[in-house]
């Protein structure tokens, strides 16, 4: 088209980004510092000793964080599905990722390193980098920061749910930057099953516009006193592009995943998922291992809690 300009639609979409991501840091900045020297409570929701209420759910490996949550939550039990706030105030982890997709005999392979930080008031901060190998060639593909907030301490609302958001650089080359927001989910039940539900919605903010809805789930079993985990794991994809809206893909696929904590502050992930219907790639997998640093001078001590304070 002849009065169209790539490069100055890009760099507005850039410009309004980075102005929506300013003003997410701000909105939580209230929340960051005025907790930051005060125990994690939720403020009028959260029940007190004493009140009558029933108290927040323990978790039923007899570890929490400093938000109540489970230790399964923060050694991120789902590749695909997220959990409420992994890392406590000031604790620091990095994770390295591999995941291949297998489509008509061809591997198409996405490594991705990340790194998290706890801030005080249920909020975690994510920045990765992406890079690709694809027809033998390597190639940086993109930059993202990710934010999430918890809306109260873990077992104080029905399946613990947060807010996230993921804001992605991406190389001009491979496609326009991309908005992410999801509302996080899960909760665990019986003896230590645990499960976890995101609702996603992902937006291409120049390029072919794609746009995806997707649902994720994911359910677990732990075992040898937590040191080995066995699930399921599942994700339904609806995907679109610019000037094609009423043709959707979908993608369903499912698949088998586990989880090895060789030391308590270790754990690998691995998950494979088959595709179910004729727009899913035919197999998509993921490697993911964690190393946690714990928290910094000052920063929280692990939470014992009783068993019996379960729900």
């Amino acid at each position: 088209m002849s009065g169209y300009h790539p490069m100055k639609h890009t760099n507005s979409h850039r410009s309004v980004a980075a102005a929506a991501v300013a003003c997410l840091l701000a909105a939580f900045a209230p929340s960051l510092f005025s907790q930051e020297n005060s125990p994690p409570v939720v403020a009028e929701v959260t029940a007190s000793e004493g009140s009558g209420a029933a108290a927040p759910a323990a978790s039923t490996t007899g570890d929490t964080g400093a938000y109540n949550q489970p230790e399964w939550v923060k050694h991120r039990r789902f590749s695909t599905t997220r959990v409420h706030i992994q890392r406590d105030p000031w604790e620091m982890a990095l994770e390295q990722w591999w995941r291949g997709r297998l489509n008509d005999g061809e591997w198409k392979h996405k490594f991705q390193e990340e790194f998290e930080i706890g801030l005080p008031g249920r909020v975690q901060l994510d920045l990765y980098e992406d890079w690709e190998i694809e027809d033998g060639d390597a190639f940086h593909n993109d930059f993202a920061l990710e934010i999430r907030y918890g809306l109260a301490d873990w077992g104080v609302l029905p399946l613990n749910p947060a807010l996230y958001f993921e804001y992605k650089w991406v190389d001009p080359d491979h496609g326009g930057d991309v908005i992410e927001p999801k509302l996080l989910l899960g909760d665990e039940f019986g003896d230590g099953w645990s499960y976890g539900l995101n609702l996603v919605y992902e937006r291409e903010m120049g390029g072919e516009s794609t746009e995806e809805f997707q649902v994720t789930q994911g359910i677990s079993k732990a075992m040898a006193d937590g040191r080995v985990a066995l699930g399921l794991e599942g994700k339904y994809v609806h995907e679109t592009v610019a000037g094609a809206r009423d043709d959707a893909e979908h993608k369903v696929q499912f698949g088998p995943s586990v989880q090895f904590r060789p030391f308590d502050n270790a754990h690998l992930d691995l998950v494979a998922l088959a595709g179910l219907t004729h727009d899913s790639p035919d197999l998509e997998a993921w490697v993911v291992f964690g190393w946690d640093f714990g928290a910094g001078a000052g920063g929280p001590k692990k939470v014992h809690a009783p068993i019996s304070g379960r729900r």
